[in-house]
């Protein structure tokens, strides 16, 4: 008589049959809902952030488009009854004798500023990268520009390049130089307000472009070095491309401050002598606040040619990243 020893089976409840195989397979498909407190969590967070950009950003802009399709006076700016004169305001704009100078001085105003802050910045990021001895000591005195209001900064230096008393003048005599006129000449004056703005500028380049050097390895260096590389073909060659997305955001940034500066322009030339200084962003105010009979209308039409320039430069660069990443 034989006896058979029936070992347990070691499959899976799934794969065994009888009453247990009957159910119906479970449904993988199901889709997985949030649940509801988390959606109402994250419409919480994020509508702080749709009401500022609503109530300090297109609110703004809504306005300043309206007034420059109306002819607003100081009545109808309280009443709010203005006609609507479509694109007259920018044809009054056009036709100013102001338009073709005050274009000319915010294209060189915005170009010699971006070049000489980002090349001054890009220097001093290099050189402070050396990590040498009071290197974060001196990295920290150069913000002081940067930190400063921009009221104390144009103050001092309408101070520093007065004719009569300003420092800069005193070292010019020192060297037997005849005084010059920075603020008061119309050769002069948009000169002076560009080196306010570069001295102002050069931090913000210096530690956003310190900041990307920090990223580049070093082993990318001691490789070069290896193979005999001087220190100008290290740059060219390793930092300047690897800089390349830092750079861009970079000028970008200064691209769309510099257009709208008018603190360091205004309190230094009132973009005077005989509009010489004067750029879109301070006949925009002459014509909205600097009159006894304001141009609304025409003022808001100049704020605006600032903004589609800003738009503009802003979506060619976003074309360009993204050429570059799809490359």
């Amino acid at each position: 008589m034989s006896h058979t020893t029936h070992l347990p089976d070691s499959r899976p409840v799934g794969e065994r049959g009888g009453a247990l195989t009957d159910g119906p397979p479970p449904d993988r498909t199901r889709k997985r809902h949030r649940p509801v407190s988390q959606q109402w969590a994250a419409w919480g967070f994020l509508t702080p952030v749709v009401l500022y950009l609503g109530l300090f950003y297109a609110y703004p802009l809504y306005r300043n488009i309206d007034l420059s399709l109306r002819n607003y006076t100081v009545r109808s700016f309280v009443q709010g009854n203005a006609p609507f004169t479509g694109l007259q305001n920018y044809r009054t704009v056009f036709d100013d004798p102001t338009f073709a100078p005050a274009l000319m001085h915010t294209v060189v105003f915005t170009a010699v500023c971006l070049v000489f802050q980002y090349a001054i910045g890009l220097v001093l990021a290099v050189f402070f990268n050396q990590n040498f001895r009071l290197s974060a000591t001196l990295r920290a005195l150069f913000l002081v520009p940067w930190l400063l209001p921009l009221i104390v900064s144009a103050s001092t230096w309408s101070w520093m390049l007065n004719s009569d008393s300003g420092i800069v003048n005193t070292v010019l005599h020192a060297l037997g130089i005849g005084p010059v006129n920075w603020l008061t000449s119309p050769s002069w004056s948009l000169v002076s307000v560009i080196i306010a703005n570069i001295w102002i500028g050069v931090p913000f380049n210096l530690v956003v472009l310190y900041s990307g050097l920090q990223s580049i390895p070093t082993s990318l260096y001691e490789a070069a070095a290896l193979d005999g590389a001087n220190a100008w073909q290290r740059f060219w060659r390793i930092t300047f491309p690897l800089l390349r997305p830092v750079s861009a955001i970079t000028l970008l940034l200064g691209l769309v401050y510099t257009l709208k500066v008018f603190d360091i322009i205004w309190i230094m030339t009132k973009g005077g002598p005989a509009d010489s200084s004067t750029t879109f962003a301070t006949w925009s105010y002459q014509l909205g606040f600097g009159n006894l009979l304001p141009a609304f209308g025409p003022g808001a039409a100049v704020g605006n040619l600032l903004v589609v320039a800003a738009l503009v430069f802003g979506l060619v660069y976003v074309r360009v990243q993204r050429k570059q990443q799809l490359s």
